[in-house]
């Protein structure tokens, strides 16, 4: 099965529209802007006053996962929150889920929205987007926060065999694996978001977990491929760069 015929496969249980409202609920809360980025529409959530922070998610999650930083930040900081496609808020753009594409994104809403030289916040997919964009307009970003950031690691035998058994996973999704819910609850309450204050997004992302299976198969099958290796773009990256690992993420870490 390629990555296009994963992403164009779609969940029946609860049908299309209860998909679509299941992985709503991984964005933020309404009201959100929707605008156009490159030709995809993409949703942003804006909170508070201040310094811009651009921040960008992982694949399967939503703008959601900033409410919480946002409400402590205060209105020392406007938190700008992307829904990448196919999450969230913004629908499919039929593209892969991939980070170049994303970093494009980026680049496009930091433009559409005339953000003065943002900070910009990355997790994991979000993170290597991130480090594409500020590697591709040096000027573009103030500082750039790589959260379990994507593409810093090389693309050996030993990740391509987990990014193929992780795609396997998410591709059984897909075809709607009885066993793949409950197999998906326990990944994310027990390996990749197991502490108590991640609760609420965490059963967000959960409920969701089956209506985001293609497009996570997609990513995953990119994440194996020589090109996701993005070491080479660090020395581009003209803005201070500070790097954060989940040590509480017992599948990555």
């Amino acid at each position: 099965m390629n990555r296009q015929s994963v992403r164009c496969a779609r969940p029946a249980s609860g049908g299309l529209a209860a998909g679509i409202a299941l992985k709503a609920a991984v964005g933020a809360a309404r009201p959100v802007e929707i605008i156009d980025a490159c030709g995809s529409s993409v949703a942003i959530k804006r909170w508070g006053h201040g310094v811009p922070v651009l921040c960008l998610h992982a694949i399967g999650h939503g703008s959601g996962d900033f409410a919480s930083m946002a409400s402590r930040l205060g209105n020392h900081f406007e938190i700008v929150a992307v829904d990448w496609p196919g999450h969230g808020h913004s629908p499919d753009d039929g593209r892969p889920m991939c980070p170049q594409h994303f970093a494009e994104l980026a680049l496009a809403v930091v433009d559409r929205l005339q953000l003065t030289r943002p900070i910009v916040v990355g997790n994991s997919i979000g993170g290597a987007a991130a480090l594409i964009a500020a590697a591709t307009v040096p000027e573009a970003f103030a500082a750039v926060v790589l959260c379990n950031a994507g593409g810093l690691a090389p693309v050996d035998r030993t990740a391509r065999l987990a990014t193929s058994l992780m795609a396997w996973f998410f591709e059984a999704g897909a075809r709607e694996a009885k066993w793949f819910p409950a197999a998906f609850g326990f990944y994310y309450r027990c390996l990749v978001l197991p502490r108590a204050a991640a609760k609420e997004q965490r059963r967000n992302i959960i409920s969701a977990g089956s209506a985001a299976a293609p497009l996570l198969a997609d990513a995953w099958r990119g994440f194996g491929e020589p090109d996701a290796d993005l070491r080479a773009l660090a020395p581009h990256v003209a803005a201070p760069v500070w790097l954060a690992w989940a040590q509480r993420d017992r599948f990555v870490s």
